[in-house]
């Protein structure tokens, strides 16, 4: 399974989109600010959207879409499935995102 996730530094701050295929590592090494970079020099750290995709390509074609998309409907996207801006990264195994059986349901939050 891969994912298509937003960072923010905190709501309605500065944003980041990525792609992995380990969202929980990958949102770590971001909070750990293991790599220098543009998530690391702007504090985006907290978890505050994702989706799934079955196939690497699909990631990395909506990775490169949500990248073009303006600011407004990052946060349009955001808040349709977490209006609160909540730090989703600690409920991740919660709602079985690494279940290749089982897809992110946003209406869970």
């Amino acid at each position: 399974m891969f994912f298509v996730y937003i960072l923010a530094s905190k709501r309605n701050g500065t944003l980041y989109v990525g792609h992995t295929d380990e969202l929980g590592e990958r949102i770590l090494q971001h909070k750990q600010k293991a790599y220098a970079g543009f998530s690391s020099k702007y504090d985006c750290n907290k978890l505050v959207w994702f989706e799934t995709h079955e196939t690497r390509e699909s990631a990395f074609q909506r990775e490169r879409q949500l990248k073009k998309w303006n600011r407004a409907w990052k946060i349009r996207r955001i808040e349709a499935d977490n209006p609160n801006w909540m730090d989703l990264y600690d409920r991740l195994t919660e709602y079985g995102v690494y279940h290749s059986d089982r897809y992110y349901d946003p209406k869970k939050l």
